[in-house]
């Protein structure tokens, strides 16, 4: 069975986007690692403040560790990297962040896990992250290039979001009176592209309806993060399952066309 390694930015950002597909493959016997480019530590305080001595960056650990157990990752690493805040803010260019990284040593440090891990198959972020924050735009350069200094090159998938799908379902949601007709599913978004992607330009559409109850469990394991966790956690259930009942990714070199299946062997 394969072993998946998956980058993503922050702490919870695997609960919302990959889970699914993390749950499936390692409940199919595949070996799961996530691995962390930040620490997340400019994310949201809990709602009841964090306990005597403890820091944002260590309960946001402890979130990630216990999202990783209900979607059976084997193992969680982090690339040692600072949250770099949305585009614009100060901490773009703070000292240790992710977005100021030198490309090639974080690339470096992510192929380190992957040779430790003898990775099949690693999984990243499109082009521009799915909405252009600064930490997801990164992860697509440091994923291909670990790729390329990987003793075993693995094969490469990126997470994206069908901009398509986003679209039909906001046009029902509009339709049924349940959504603000003045949002504009493709309007740009943090670095002036829209959301995900073009239906056209995916690969992979990936059914991971039976591991609805493990999403929801990994976005429990981060409810720090409430602005967005709370929001997709009061989603009604028929409407959670349309969102979150399909993962997409892209593979580059595939051939055109988004197909119905099963991207990570085994």
């Amino acid at each position: 069975m394969p072993t998946i390694v998956f980058l993503h930015a922050h702490p919870d950002d695997e609960a919302s986007q990959t889970s699914g597909s993390m749950a499936r493959a390692a409940a199919e016997g595949s070996r799961v690692v996530t691995v962390f480019a930040t620490n997340g530590d400019h994310g949201e305080l809990p709602v009841a403040g964090l306990p005597e001595g403890e820091t944002l960056v260590d309960w946001r650990r402890r979130e990630a560790l216990a999202a990783a157990d209900v979607l059976g990752v084997q193992r969680v690493a982090w690339l040692g990297y600072a949250d770099s805040g949305m585009r614009g803010w100060e901490q773009n260019g703070a000292d240790g962040s992710f977005h100021g990284a030198d490309p090639e040593e974080a690339a470096r440090r992510l192929a380190d896990i992957l040779d430790e891990e003898d990775a099949d198959v690693l999984v990243g972020y499109d082009s521009h992250g799915g909405y252009g924050h600064p930490d997801h735009v990164k992860v697509h350069p440091v994923v291909h290039r670990a790729a390329e200094l990987a003793r075993r090159r693995p094969r490469l998938l990126e997470s994206t979001m069908n901009r398509d799908a986003v679209r039909r379902m906001y046009q029902a949601a509009v339709d049924a009176g349940m959504a603000d007709q003045a949002w504009d599913p493709d309007q740009p978004m943090d670095d002036g592209n829209p959301l995900g992607t073009p239906e056209a330009e995916i690969t992979w559409e990936v059914d991971v309806r039976d591991q609805i109850p493990q999403r929801r469990a990994a976005l429990e394991a981060h409810r720090s993060q409430a602005s967005d966790i709370e929001m997709m956690l009061g989603m009604p259930e028929d409407v959670f399952a349309a969102m979150f009942g399909t993962e997409h990714y892209i593979e580059p070199g595939a051939e055109p066309g988004m197909r119905r299946g099963w991207p990570f062997g085994g």
